[in-house]
C-alpha cells in the first residue's frame, strides 16, 4: 500500500474540508471522485474489512435514494449484508464521505479532522 486514497463528493463540504487538512499536511494522497468513478461491490467490501464497518454503518440514510429503496427499513443483519452492499454499489451516492484508506491498509469515515488526522497517523512501521 503505502499511499492514501480518499473517496470524495466535491459538492460535500466534509469531503473539502479533508482535502484542505490533507493539503495543509502536505500528506500525498489520491483523489477517487466515486460518484463518477464508482466502485463495485467487491471493492466496496473491500473497504468495508478496512473499516471494520457493516454497510449500513456507511450509508446514508437520509438521502432521497435510501427513502425510495426503502432502506430504513432493511434489516441489518448477515444475511442482508449483500443486499445493502448491492445497493451501495447500485446508488454510490448513498456512501458515507469522505472515507480515506490510510497508509496502513485500514480506513477511517474522516467526517471530523479528529478522523483525517487518525488516517494521516496510520503510517507502515518503519523498515516494511
Amino acid at each position: 500500500m503505502g499511499s492514501m486514497e480518499i473517496w470524495i463528493n466535491p459538492a460535500c463540504s466534509k469531503s473539502r474540508g479533508a482535502l484542505e487538512l490533507l493539503d495543509a499536511e502536505g500528506a500525498e494522497y489520491t483523489v477517487r471522485r466515486y460518484l463518477e468513478d464508482v466502485p463495485g461491490a467487491d471493492e466496496i467490501r473491500g473497504v468495508l474489512g478496512r473499516l471494520g464497518l457493516e454497510p449500513w454503518d456507511i450509508t446514508r440514510t437520509g438521502e432521497a435514494a435510501a427513502r425510495e429503496l426503502g432502506l430504513q427499513e432493511w434489516p441489518r443483519d448477515a444475511d442482508a449484508r449483500e443486499r445493502w452492499i448491492e445497493a451501495l454499489a447500485a446508488h454510490p451516492v448513498l456512501i458515507q464521505r469522505p472515507i480515506i484508506t490510510a497508509a496502513d491498509g485500514t480506513a477511517v469515515v474522516a467526517r471530523t479532522d479528529e478522523a483525517v488526522r487518525d488516517a494521516l497517523g496510520r503510517t507502515l512501521p518503519p523498515g516494511r
